[in-house]
C-alpha cells in the first residue's frame, strides 16, 4: 500500500512546489498523477524503473544535475537545500528514495526542463502525455489514467 493521495499532496508536493515558488494546483495534480503511475503512489519506492515515488533512474538524475541544474546555481542550491546533509553526499541517488521532497524537486526540475506546458487536472490525456514524453516514453497513456483513476480519483470524491 502506497502514500494517501491526499496527504502526498498537502504535505508533500503542495509544500516542495510552494519551496519552489511554484504555487500551481494544475502542477500538483500531474505530480501526484506521475507518483500514481510510477510507483501506485509509493508501493514500490525502488525498481528496476529507478529510485523513489517517480521511479527516477539514475542516469538521469545525474544528467539533471548536469544538464540543467548546474547552469543556474541558485536554483540548484534551493533543491540541494531539500536533500540530506550527509547523506546526499555519500549516496545522492537514494535521497530519491527516502526523501520524498527532494524526490519531487527532482521530478519538478525534469518536468521543468523539458519546458513542459502542464494541463489542467480534468485534462488526463494531456497529464498522460506529460508524463510519457519526461518518465516513460515508452509507457501507454492509458497506464498513466489507469492509474489516476484507481489512486488519485478517490481523493476527489472525499469532501
Amino acid at each position: 500500500m502506497g502514500i494517501a493521495a491526499r496527504e502526498l499532496s498537502l504535505y508533500v508536493i503542495r509544500p516542495t512546489l510552494l519551496y519552489l515558488g511554484m504555487n500551481n494546483p494544475d502542477a500538483e495534480a500531474l505530480l501526484l498523477g506521475i507518483a500514481a503511475s510510477q510507483s501506485n503512489l509509493g508501493s514500490a519506492l525502488h525498481d528496476r524503473r529507478g529510485h523513489g515515488l517517480y521511479c527516477i533512474r539514475e542516469p538521469r538524475h545525474a544528467a539533471l544535475w548536469d544538464g540543467y541544474l548546474a547552469h543556474d546555481p541558485d536554483l540548484a542550491s534551493l533543491v540541494r537545500g531539500l536533500a540530506s546533509q550527509h547523506a546526499f553526499l555519500c549516496s545522492p541517488h537514494l535521497e530519491l528514495t527516502v526523501n520524498l521532497r527532494y524526490a519531487t524537486a527532482i521530478a519538478w526540475m525534469l518536468i521543468e526542463e523539458q519546458k513542459a506546458i502542464i494541463p489542467k487536472p480534468n485534462d488526463l490525456l494531456g497529464m498522460a502525455k506529460i508524463w510519457r514524453q519526461v518518465f516513460e516514453p515508452q509507457g501507454r497513456l492509458r497506464d498513466f489514467t489507469h492509474a489516476w483513476r484507481i489512486c488519485v480519483t478517490p481523493l476527489n470524491q472525499v469532501a
